[in-house]
């Protein structure tokens, strides 16, 4: 792996996809639209055909339907897998072929329980993915058919601060207010989506949009992470890990928290240079203790609630927390003390926007960073897959589309 520039374990709740972000005022419509567009078993529109390449042509004219992961209300019992209409792209918009969904922790919640979002039934859930693009819209110009891409986790969010007000700020997220991934076939405007990584596989660059993203988010768009600084995570989770391979590839020394032996062993097997085991020993001093009482630059805190407290304490003079995870609470806390004695600097991290996404893309390819998948589940195996991330997981699990 080559250095680039700076610019649970594993069902760590990531917090960054739960941090309301990336507001857009013009298109939410698009996104009622799009539900419209996709009507149980609807006669298919006859303009489709034009927009699709001859392969998709044939495949859809055998038939002109897909199925899709939908819910009539909030609850794990109302999932279900229904066969619907394949939607025609609007004008703007593409056409996707599904390969692989990637989920988060937070999918999860919004499943089991709504995380107070205003859904528009029947909802389709999840948030990630990678496919091939199939077919185009009138007026597209990002993409042509067969590019492979993946999702932007906040639609519009293109760069700069979020678009939200100090009242209401922005949570305008797939999978979360817009509709989810979970089908055979999505149609999105082009804005809506990012050109897949060259060097990884449908699977894997799946797990780009939120995970990956909110970790370079933190350490890279927000921490200027460099070579010879040091760099803490969290756990084995999705997030955990990418930002165990970012610090590696920008020459960071990387320290992995964890209560288990043989994730510690695995973490280490991918460049973690130090493990250090919660449950056989106090991690703040044993942080103390591999740094000379220096402290660590950054800290991937994926924990939330008042284990706030211990990243404050175990950060450097001037040293950087990215607040992502909240499986111990949504309300944190900290002592003052040390955080204003050490100037100590807390980010909030709503997962990034699109131009972050893009450098993201560009620095996996460069750097040959490697998503780490535990399990992947065929598309039917929803509940299987949900199920494993209460276990946790060492890294993401993926739903394929592919092989099912």
């Amino acid at each position: 792996m080559q250095p680039v520039g700076g610019g649970r374990e594993a069902a760590v709740f990531h917090g960054g996809d739960e941090h309301i972000h990336a507001g857009q005022r013009n298109i939410h419509s698009l996104s009622s639209k799009r539900n419209r567009s996709a009507e149980f078993l609807s006669p298919p529109a006859t303009s489709f055909q034009r927009y699709t390449t001859r392969s998709t042509a044939k495949e859809l004219a055998m038939t002109q339907t897909m199925k899709r992961w939908e819910m009539s209300e909030i609850g794990r019992h109302a999932l279900e897998l229904r066969e619907v209409r394949i939607p025609e792209p609007l004008p703007g918009e593409v056409l996707v072929k599904v390969a692989a969904v990637s989920l988060n922790y937070r999918d999860k919640l919004v499943i089991e329980g709504g995380m107070g979002l205003p859904l528009e039934f029947p909802f389709t859930p999840g948030s990630d993915f990678a496919g091939t693009v199939v077919a185009l819209g009138e007026n597209v110009t990002r993409f042509v058919e067969g590019e492979r891409v993946i999702a932007t986790f906040a639609p519009g969010w293109i760069d700069g601060p979020p678009l939200g007000d100090a009242r209401t700020p922005p949570y305008r997220t797939l999978g979360g207010v817009h509709p989810g991934v979970l089908a055979e076939y999505v149609a999105f405007p082009q804005e809506w989506l990012v050109r897949a990584p060259e060097t990884l596989s449908d699977a894997e660059a799946s797990t780009l949009p939120c995970a990956g993203l909110t970790a370079w988010f933190g350490l890279v768009e927000k921490g200027r992470l460099h070579a010879g600084e040091t760099v803490l995570v969290e756990g084995t989770g999705g997030v955990a890990l990418f930002a165990l391979q970012i610090a590696k590839a920008h020459g960071a020394q990387a320290i992995v928290v964890s209560g288990s032996a043989d994730k510690l062993e695995r973490a280490k097997a991918l460049g973690a240079d130090h493990g250090i085991n919660r449950t056989t020993e106090d991690w703040v001093e044993a942080v103390y203790g591999l740094t000379g009482d220096y402290g660590v630059d950054h800290i991937v805190e994926l924990v939330g609630g008042p284990h706030l407290a211990k990243a404050v304490q175990a950060a450097a003079i001037n040293g950087k927390i990215y607040q992502i995870g909240v499986m111990e609470g949504f309300e944190i806390a900290a002592p003052v003390g040390p955080l204003m004695l050490k100037n100590v600097e807390v980010h909030g991290i709503g997962v990034g926007h699109r131009r972050a996404l893009e450098d993201l893309v560009a620095a996996t390819d460069r750097a040959g960073i490697k998503p780490v998948i535990d399990t992947r589940y065929p598309f039917s195996d929803l509940s299987a897959a949900l199920d494993h991330l209460d276990r946790g997981p060492f890294g993401k699990i993926v739903i394929d589309l592919e092989g099912q």
